[in-house]
């Protein structure tokens, strides 16, 4: 039965379908060729269970708030901010890139708005005071990916839903992989502006630091307000995406001016369409997921290639590496959906801390974002910085190494992740 969907799903997806209708194909020959007395109405009642879960209210809020913010001048404000304290270093402008792609990410929520926000406007700053090019948007991209561990998250939100983790304790646990990613992107890009001799940038006064803090002091209030109400326990993950929503209206439409409310309907309408598809996705994943775990076919996998009796570290090898290789093809969200249910079930005999491992795979989905041959912010860069395929490719091997090096940190040192939802809730 294995064999045979796989077989489906392949030769539908080279056949140029998208992915939802591989899994919703390959979920409706499973149950008429293998399990022809159970009734097709399980389908349906499996993918209106997938998208029932009141978690799944975040996904659309989140992504309104990122498309709002991405309208409006936060993302020059903190790319501002960032500069007055880092451009004057060596390789400081790589290091404002670097620290404006994780702020915003932790707006946005959003690798690829991420990109556009932050890329747009560095990218000519960075070729301008000597960067390579292939360095420069190859660290804009990886750096865009800290986006999927800075909590929002929608890669999170669809790994706790699928596995039954708690949303609010994987928001924290990305805070630091994303945090020691920053950091050794930093150090590699303060030592690429040493070998390369870039010169310094002016160094900002203190005045004007103070007037780039106080402009971008209302965007940087987005991590606090959900960092804070998740660590506080003041809001659930919910409330946390409602304020976010509401939060980024008031920003842009009333004190930055830079959304006007004729806008408002045009990017709900945009917010619909994303969500429509996730959505989509996570309901025919689920009925997926219970085809596959009704067929026992997880086990029968995990068995065969001898993980059933492996140690920790092993499994989370094993998981890390699925996931990576899976992220190198498909899309994030696809492969959570296909992988979860595979390996949960593994993670909780084994006794590993899900949250632990919904740090690492959120992790990998992020390497995928920025991995050829399919990386979906490699695609977004092309289009931005209107640059072939193989040029924007050609300067990301030391990120993705880096941040392999990064998820090996996180199975070695689990408290990376594990410390501050462990400081919340435990």
């Amino acid at each position: 039965m294995a064999l045979t969907i796989l077989l489906v799903m392949v030769a539908l997806l080279l056949m140029g379908f998208p992915m939802m209708i591989p899994m919703l194909v390959a979920t409706l020959v499973g149950f008429i060729f293998y399990f022809p007395s159970l009734k097709l109405d399980i389908i349906i009642q499996q993918m209106i269970s997938g998208i029932s879960p009141v978690a799944l209210i975040t996904v659309p809020m989140f992504i309104l708030a990122a498309d709002i913010v991405t309208r409006g001048r936060t993302a020059n404000r903190l790319l501002d901010l960032a500069m007055t304290f880092f451009g004057h270093l060596r390789g400081g402008l790589a290091v404002t890139a670097a620290v404006s792609c994780t702020l915003f990410g932790a707006i946005s929520g959003s690798t690829q708005a991420t990109v556009v926000a932050i890329g747009g406007p560095l990218r000519p700053r960075m070729l301008k005071a000597g960067y390579d090019d292939r360095f420069a948007t190859a660290l804009i991209i990886n750096a865009s990916d800290i986006a999927f561990l800075i909590p929002p998250s929608i890669g999170m939100i669809v790994f706790g839903i699928v596995g039954k983790v708690s949303i609010a304790e994987l928001f924290l646990a990305g805070i630091g992989p994303g945090l020691l990613i920053l950091l050794l992107f930093s150090v590699y890009s303060v030592w690429y502006a040493w070998r390369k001799n870039i010169g310094l940038a002016p160094r900002a006064t203190w005045g004007e630091r103070f007037q780039a803090l106080r402009k971008a002091s209302l965007a940087t209030m987005f991590p606090v307000l959900i960092v804070g109400g998740l660590y506080g326990g003041w809001f659930s993950p919910t409330e946390v995406a409602a304020i976010a929503v509401l939060y980024a209206f008031i920003l842009e439409v009333f004190i930055h001016r830079a959304v006007k409310l004729s806008e408002i309907p045009d990017i709900a309408y945009s917010t619909g369409l994303i969500t429509g598809i996730v959505f989509i996705l996570v309901g025919t994943g689920a009925a997926f997921s219970w085809l596959i775990s009704f067929a026992q076919i997880p086990q029968e996998l995990i068995a065969s290639i001898g993980l059933d009796e492996a140690g920790p570290y092993t499994i989370l090898f094993a998981i890390s590496v699925a996931f990576f290789v899976g992220c190198m093809f498909v899309d994030p969200i696809v492969v959570v959906l296909i992988l979860t249910p595979i390996f949960m079930p593994l993670v909780n005999a084994a006794g590993i801390d899900p949250v632990l491992v919904g740090a690492i795979v959120t992790l990998q989905l992020a390497i995928g974002s920025c991995t050829p041959p399919f990386g979906c912010d490699i695609f977004t860069a092309c289009a931005v910085f209107r640059k072939p395929y193989l040029e924007v490719i050609r300067g990301t091997p030391p990120f993705i190494a880096l941040l392999l090096f990064a998820a090996a940190l996180l199975i070695v040192f689990p408290d990376i992740a594990l410390f501050l939802p462990t400081l919340a809730f435990r």
